[in-house]
């Protein structure tokens, strides 16, 4: 099966098997006729607000079913849709309607700050929308070359970065999935819908799950954050594809009722994110021994991820770290040095991705751009920033970060934004992030080295109290997976012969190397 154009797929389900179910949240399900119904209002409400030609348009919301009729109506009116997660800090929206320069909003939730520069569409508005009967003929819906969605990552500045998809790329995506030897996707999967759409990880179980008919079972984050609400309901579900991060199914592991005789339905689970470690699949293996475990490896900038692999008993029991896949085949991948030149079988350097899933770049954003993409070989280039190596039968094998760029619990995080953020508290002189890793090289804490402002020490009667006050004081400025566990207070912190502090030299400190 080859998708040629995402929506007139979506809208063809509505036709050739209406009533089955595309989305269930807690038990308020809703179908493909309804989606095509209430996306066709929603496109049709979108066209009367006159925006500008091909413009993009923010969300706000959280896993709601109104979020995915929006991103469909959004497309068929040939908006690309930015979505944002409920659970964002103010500074981020405002950074992104700085950043991104959205033609309008679209508030799923009731947002947390006014918005005054560009129309808002509230949840009442939205609601009174869909109720609409309208008879939409989709004419000019996103195409080609034009950007569907945009997903913003941090920045190192403290300023997050949109990066655009097009259609093109996210067909690079979809088909690759339907068809993989390593995703093995079952007919009309049942997937479960757990990372929030502002995460590009989220694209690998939607979009997947639409393009072959399915039904997505979405889990509220306040669902997820809570262990025993989360298996009140988690072993009910009758999903067969599991989709998230490593750090998600190490949660789930927790409970005893995570297994093949609690799910049976489970066949696949699909990683991707952040690192899938031996220990982590083993145990999991213990848990389902014949589910598929597939790992993959992607950044957002080429579209979710561009290599996968089902991890065999082999692969566990002589792995010192798994490997993240075969690439697809419309994404030559090359392992090449800084001078620009490309690395045998075996030879460590930076992994490079070509091909149609290559994002076209950040939104408003030139410079950024350029310093990342490129061209090779007369195709569109990323570089990952991410080490790796090839092998002589085409296997690709991580090998870490490049920068001070890390994964922690599945999202991308920056140490340099972490650190510009700490440092806008009147408690801090000068702070840096530093990650402590487990021995299977994943970042298991996020530390903060500080050196406080005269006085602020003294004004506590411990230590513990002004990180708090810090923590607290932050709270609307930084993202709460990004917030440092544990703060070490230092009267000064090393400096490099450049003056700069001196981050590596704190990173073997903290991971005694």
């Amino acid at each position: 099966m080859t998708v040629l154009n995402l929506i007139e797929n979506i809208d063809q389900y509505a036709v050739t098997q209406p009533e089955t179910v595309v989305y269930d949240i807690l038990g308020d399900q809703h179908t493909y006729a309804q989606l095509k119904h209430d996306s066709d209002a929603v496109a049709a409400y979108i066209d009367g607000l006159n925006l500008p030609s091909k413009s993009p348009v923010m969300v706000f919301g959280g896993q709601e079913y109104e979020m995915l009729a929006t991103f469909v109506g959004l497309t068929k009116s040939g908006h690309a849709y930015a979505p944002v997660d409920v659970n964002s800090a103010n500074e981020r929206l405002t950074s992104i309607l700085e950043i991104g320069k959205p033609a309008a909003v679209i508030a799923v939730d009731e947002l947390p700050l006014a918005i005054t520069e560009v129309p808002v569409v509230t949840p009442a508005d939205l609601k009174a929308a869909m109720a609409q009967d309208v008879d939409y003929t989709v004419e000019h819906s996103v195409k080609g070359d034009e950007t569907y969605y945009i997903i913003f990552t941090s920045g190192t500045t403290g300023k997050p970065k949109g990066v655009q998809i097009s259609h093109t790329n996210l067909l690079s995506f979809v088909n690759w999935t339907l068809t993989s030897d390593q995703f093995t996707l079952p007919k009309q999967p049942k997937m479960l819908a757990q990372p929030p759409y502002s995460f590009d990880l989220s694209v690998m179980y939607w979009a997947p799950t639409l393009a072959a008919g399915g039904t997505l079972y979405a889990m509220p984050k306040e669902m997820t954050e809570n262990f025993k609400d989360l298996f009140s309901v988690l072993p009910k579900l009758p999903i067969q594809v599991w989709t998230s991060t490593p750090s998600f199914v190490d949660m789930a592991m927790l409970s005893e009722d995570f297994s093949a005789e609690k799910m049976p339905t489970i066949s696949h689970f699909y990683f991707c994110g952040e690192e899938l470690t031996v220990g982590t699949a083993a145990k999991l293996h213990e848990r389902f021994p014949e589910a598929h475990i597939i790992n993959s490896f992607g950044p957002t900038e080429a579209t979710v991820a561009f290599s996968a692999v089902a991890i065999t008993d082999e692969m566990i029991a002589k792995a010192e770290r798994l490997p993240i896949g075969y690439v697809k085949a419309d994404s030559p991948t090359f392992i090449m040095n800084d001078e620009g030149e490309k690395l045998p079988a075996g030879t460590q350097g930076e992994i490079i991705v070509t091909g149609p899933a290559v994002s076209k770049g950040y939104i408003n954003n030139p410079e950024k751009t350029e310093q990342a993409f490129f061209e090779l070989d007369g195709a569109r280039a990323y570089h990952t920033g991410d080490l790796g190596s090839m092998d002589a039968d085409g296997m690709l094998h991580y090998g870490g970060r490049m920068d001070f760029q890390i994964k922690f619990n599945g999202y991308r995080i920056e140490l340099e934004e972490v650190a510009h953020v700490l440092n806008l508290s009147k408690h801090i002189e000068q702070a840096v992030a530093v990650p402590r890793y487990n021995d299977q090289h994943k970042v298991q804490q996020l530390l903060a080295y500080v050196v406080a402002t005269p006085g602020s020490r003294e004004q506590f009667e411990k230590d513990l109290k002004l990180t708090m006050a810090i923590k607290e004081e932050l709270a609307n400025d930084m993202m709460a997976y990004m917030m440092p566990s544990r703060f070490i207070y230092r009267d000064d912190l090393p400096i490099t012969p450049n003056g700069k502090i001196d981050i590596k030299t704190l990173i073997a400190e903290v991971n005694n190397r």
